[in-house]
């Protein structure tokens, strides 16, 4: 029978502190600054110059038909054969905001999208001008649209955060991966990972369901 000891691991108890803190900053950092990027690229892909819709349309395309692993491969080992050198934590947050980016252009130009095109018209006929139809008509029934779609994908990108422990970022992973070593507890020290892992997405999933319920008034369901 297998002789299962998580007491070794307590000892261990700051590195998973810590692990779980720069796990949440990776998120945290990348959701934002991708977010960003995903609105900007829904924008253009909407109503930008061809050029541009092209240039845009091009990146999506790229990032989410390669591995993420690959793209903070290149960021941090081969961007500083020209120049631009990256510590572990922001190469990770540069790679995950054009992963997150890549996706949640997508997500919200479908939300854009679902917007009827008289409501925009009506909005111009009224007066407003282009920046006040967006964030007063087009963008709050759009985002309310996509925010199940923007949730999950703030999930995979929370579970995505593993990635960066292969370029030594100090995130929950890399963590396991160091107390497995020291300890020769695997079992014992990926179960407990999985289950922070596990913990922190029902707490988000949570929190959003809550926040989703006060700020949308979605009904509860009977």
């Amino acid at each position: 029978m297998p002789n299962f000891n998580f007491r070794p691991l307590w000892r261990y108890e700051n590195q998973f502190i810590d692990g779980v803190l720069t796990t949440l900053l990776l998120t945290v950092s990348a959701a934002a600054i991708g977010l960003l990027i995903g609105i900007a690229g829904a924008v253009i892909l909407r109503s930008g110059p061809k050029p541009a819709r092209i240039a845009v349309r091009a990146y999506i395309e790229v990032i989410r038909n390669t591995p993420a692993l690959l793209q903070i491969f290149i960021i941090f080992f081969v961007l500083p054969s020209i120049g631009l050198r990256f510590s572990p934590i922001q190469a990770s947050i540069v790679a995950l905001s054009i992963y997150f980016g890549a996706y949640t252009s997508e997500i919200l130009r479908s939300g854009l999208s679902s917007i009827p095109r008289s409501q925009i018209e009506a909005g111009l006929c009224l007066g407003l001008t282009r920046w006040q139809v967006l964030s007063r008509i087009v963008l709050p029934p759009a985002i309310r649209n996509i925010y199940p779609s923007m949730t999950s994908q703030f999930v995979l990108l929370l579970l995505g955060t593993s990635i960066a422990s292969q370029v030594s970022a100090d995130e929950l992973f890399h963590a396991a991966g160091f107390i497995d070593s020291r300890t020769y507890r695997s079992f014992e020290v990926y179960a407990l990972t999985c289950g922070i892992y596990f913990t922190l997405v029902i707490l988000f999933k949570i929190v959003f369901a809550l926040f989703g319920r006060v700020v949308f008034r979605w009904p509860t369901r009977r």
